[in-house]
């Protein structure tokens, strides 16, 4: 199959390309700098430099490609990550760089678009595992609320998109290498350093997902599973309570330390605050079922310490 992927010099693109190409699929990368262009070349796949935002030359370089499927794993996320990050250049990507990727997606005459989302925006309500007919937390505050939105508002137009099978991947939080929770990942460093919190109750439950397991849904994606949501994660949603201690022994660290919620939203404010308590994690049987997808990691508890070599 011709795969067109935008945003292959990523965290996840890397191995997208890599798993892409072993599969036997002729593969065009997308980036915005030559030096990651050489990089794809090398790993078999065709590329291509260009910025989303140059709507022109992204649709010409998408329709000289001829993909059968578009992959849309575009972001700008900084190196560092944390309760201050700027989000507003990967909202940005995903409203009106999504419908520029769609717009070309369609003169190319693909069948299909494959995109990532995040699994870790649902509402804080109800219970702590969310399936794919679950709301999201539309109602969010301050810049939670606007990624909420901006993820949304990519999902609205890949799914409705005339003429297109639109997939959505909400993915849990990423680990493995070229990622944040990674040998050389700045969340890695704030547990090492006693900067990683368990606020409250420690409830917020997160869903993990290894970067090549993350890499492999897309894959699967592309010629299984009907238009719609899936989420991708591993089996085992947990609480920070349980995961954070665990990944701090793990790593040799003191035990995180524990902070009241009111503490957490005055320093950094009442979204971030909010998610610290409330964050839902995420069920998988979906994409396993239709996807015909399984993780090689099934939980982060053989995932984390075979990444950190324990």
């Amino acid at each position: 199959m011709r795969v067109f992927v935008a945003g292959a010099s990523g965290a996840i693109g890397r191995p997208l390309v890599q798993q892409l190409v072993v599969a036997g699929h002729e593969v065009t990368g997308m980036t915005r700098r030559e030096e990651n262009a050489a990089e794809l070349r090398e790993a078999g796949a065709d590329a291509v430099v260009c910025d989303v935002f140059d709507a022109e030359a992204l649709r010409e370089a998408v329709v000289a490609a001829r993909p059968e499927t578009v992959v849309h794993m575009l972001t700008a996320l900084p190196p560092r990550f944390g309760p201050r990050t700027d989000l507003e250049p990967t909202n940005r990507i995903r409203i009106e760089g999504t419908r520029s990727l769609v717009a070309a997606a369609r003169a190319a005459g693909a069948r299909r678009m494959v995109a990532e989302s995040v699994s870790f925006f649902y509402a804080h309500e109800g219970g702590w595992v969310k399936d794919e007919e679950d709301p999201l937390d539309l109602g969010a505050p301050g810049k939670v609320g606007q990624a909420v939105a901006a993820v949304t508002d990519l999902e609205r137009q890949v799914l409705d998109a005339d003429g297109l099978e639109g997939v959505v991947l909400r993915f849990g939080w990423f680990y493995g290498p070229g990622t944040y929770i990674g040998p050389d990942g700045s969340q890695v460093e704030e547990v090492r350093k006693r900067r990683y919190p368990i606020v409250g109750e420690g409830d917020a439950t997160f869903s993990f997902i290894h970067i090549d397991d993350a890499a492999g849904a897309v894959v699967a994606a592309l010629d299984h599973g009907a238009p719609g949501i899936y989420n991708v994660t591993d089996d085992e949603p947990a609480p920070m309570r349980e995961w954070l201690p665990a990944f701090a022994e793990l790593l040799g660290a003191k035990p995180p330390r524990r902070l009241p919620p009111w503490l957490v939203r005055l320093a950094v404010g009442k979204g971030v605050a909010r998610s610290a308590v409330g964050t839902r994690g995420a069920s998988n049987e979906k994409a396993k079922r239709e996807l015909g997808w399984q993780p090689a990691h099934p939980s982060w508890r053989q995932g984390f310490p075979e990444l950190f070599g324990t």
